[in-house]
């Protein structure tokens, strides 16, 4: 693999599931998260990621599973990069399998192991986002899904609590959370974000670090970035989409935009 290609699209039968197939050399990912699952299949070269506190080496044949939330890089394990294929579906969409297979829905799955190597599996998953690929019949995607996320849940998976004990220091995460998700277009300090919260400083950095692994600045492009994706979907101009989401221009954007998704602006508006 010596050249880089992406080919990005939503699947609208899906819920507008994000669907990637990538070759990557140099490219890699900043720390970031997302708001599903990002699930995978190496099918050239090795993916390294740092994921929950451990480095992981994703194999060809391999499948890769991110739970939504979880802080994570992408980068080349090897000279030459890597070549796989991804789907980024909705909490809601799992819990359709979670549903048919009798286990309690107000849990959601849980997968231990980051990179989960199962052959059979793995055949069904590229099966899947080939169809995908080649436009198959809804009735064959939505099946195709549903079978794909009950057999994951069922040989790799277990069902856990989504609600956390609650310590003062997440309540505090929150409320940062909250108030950078409603404040994302507009310029803001560190002082002034510690205020918000009465956090010194200094504290609220490490409270940030320890409760979502990022700092408060990179959790705000990552909130600017699902903002601009929203806008770009609905055809806003780029140079708009850029000013309403607080990016200094559109370069700035770009750059970030594809640091995070994987696919310039562009690329995610062709796929839309």
């Amino acid at each position: 693999m010596t050249q880089e290609s992406v080919t990005f699209w939503r699947d609208s039968t899906l819920a507008d599931m994000e669907v990637l197939k990538a070759t990557y050399v140099t490219h890699s990912f900043s720390r970031h998260s997302h708001e599903g699952y990002a699930i995978g299949i190496i099918e050239s070269g090795v993916e390294a990621f740092a994921y929950r506190g451990s480095t992981y080496r994703a194999s060809p044949g391999t499948l890769v599973v991110i739970h939504p939330g979880e802080v994570h890089t992408g980068y080349a394990g090897r000279e030459g990069g890597w070549q796989y294929r991804m789907i980024y579906p909705s909490v809601p969409l799992i819990q359709r399998a979670v549903a048919e297979l009798g286990l309690p829905t107000w849990q959601v799955p849980f997968f231990p192991e980051a990179v989960i190597r199962d052959r059979g599996l793995a055949q069904q998953f590229l099966a899947f986002h080939q169809a995908l690929e080649q436009v198959a019949l809804p009735l064959e995607r939505e099946s195709r899904l549903l079978w794909l996320a009950a057999t994951l849940i069922h040989q790799h998976g277990e069902m856990r609590s989504p609600l956390p004990q609650i310590s003062r220091d997440r309540t505090i995460a929150q409320q940062v959370q909250a108030y950078l998700q409603e404040h994302y277009s507009e310029t803001i300090t560190l002082n002034h974000l510690a205020q918000t919260v009465n956090v010194p400083p200094l504290k609220l950095l490490r409270l940030c670090r320890r409760e979502w692994g990022l700092p408060p600045h990179r959790y705000l492009i990552q909130v600017r970035v699902q903002q601009a994706k929203q806008r770009i979907a609905a055809r806003a101009p780029l140079a708009v989409v850029a000013a309403e989401t607080g990016f200094a221009d559109q370069s700035h954007l770009t750059r970030h935009f594809k640091r995070l998704v994987g696919v310039t602006p562009g690329q995610y508006r062709a796929g839309c």
